[in-house]
């Protein structure tokens, strides 16, 4: 369901719950289990309302924090929870100044006929988010809906928030994220034409389209990935950012996939970052760089060798 359209005559109440839902990450992903699971108890229906973008992009759009996840992906995602339905609002500046007791009467109550609402605890919304908690449990006495709060989940006795995976993120630090996120960050593109400067020095690299949109892109590196192209899952190394080695050459995404030579032109991608391996760095000759880039393979290789193991023994 997109927008906040209103659901079947024949659902007669929901478990919902409401937020920005960045990354879908493992708290998140708490709070989709916990409705799913009250909706299915009491014979209700299961519905998430997220926002088609950042409220702070309409808001405070110099403010606005970059994404993990497009409207696409979280939408990709989502679908895997097993919810009955996903109502993605256009976050509108007249949205914005709902206040609490007009989200409630008009979006919870008369178009998603919530019966019971679940909320992650650091939880807000309405005009200036005055609708915390307390306001929430208020409106629902009056209204006859529940109001829950799940707690939060730590990850190495730290919380998990989108704002921290962001961080690192941003910071190149994806194996991290990834815990938080409860899988690997991606991204996806198509590949195109480059300048074939890759397949020159022994090396063919597919160049990837930059994402669309706000997408958070990692810390400028080279980055183990494994990469889907329609069901065939492949290892590789990822370049992300300059080419310092060669004045004048546009920032790249460049794709090499390990034991792989194949046309994939016009083939969209989605990558997952695995690990970092070094930074980006400039090199005093081509041939230096090759040497370079045969020691990232070896140390790729590697990485997927100890994966691999781990992987066996569990």
């Amino acid at each position: 369901m997109t927008g906040v359209s209103g659901l079947p005559e024949t659902v007669r109440g929901t478990v919902v719950t409401v937020g920005t839902f960045d990354g879908v990450h493992r708290g998140h992903q708490a709070i989709l289990t916990e409705i799913d699971r009250r909706a299915r108890a009491r014979g209700l229906r299961s519905v998430l309302l997220t926002f088609d973008r950042h409220p702070l992009r309409v808001l405070r759009p110099d403010a606005a924090p970059l994404m993990l996840t497009t409207p696409d992906e979280k939408k990709a995602i989502v679908a895997q929870s097993g919810l009955d339905y996903v109502a993605f609002v256009s976050f509108t500046i007249e949205f914005s100044r709902y206040a609490p007791e007009e989200f409630v009467e008009e979006v919870l109550v008369r178009r998603l006929r919530a019966k019971e609402l679940v909320i992650g605890h650091d939880h807000g919304f309405g005009r200036g988010r005055s609708g915390d908690v307390e306001v929430l449990r208020r409106l629902g006495g009056a209204h006859g809906f529940e109001v829950d709060v799940v707690a939060g989940i730590e990850v190495g006795g730290r919380p998990v928030s989108s704002t921290r995976i962001r961080e690192a993120i941003a910071s190149g630090r994806v194996a991290e994220a990834a815990e938080g996120l409860g899988r690997p960050y991606s991204l996806r593109g198509t590949v195109v034409h480059g300048l074939g400067r890759g397949r020159t020095l022994g090396f063919p690299t597919a160049n990837l389209t930059p994402p669309a949109g706000d997408k958070l892109l990692p810390a400028e590196g080279i980055y183990a990935v494994r990469a889907s192209l329609g069901s065939e899952i492949r290892d590789g190394l990822l370049h992300l950012g300059p080419r310092p080695t060669f004045a004048g050459s546009p920032p790249t995404i460049e794709l090499y996939l390990l034991d792989f030579d194949r046309d994939i032109y016009g083939d969209q991608v989605v990558v997952e970052f695995l690990e970092r391996l070094r930074e980006v760095r400039p090199f005093d000759s081509a041939a230096a760089l090759v040497e370079q880039m045969r020691a990232d393979v070896v140390e790729g290789r590697t990485f997927f060798q100890r994966l691999q193991k781990t992987r066996t023994d569990l």
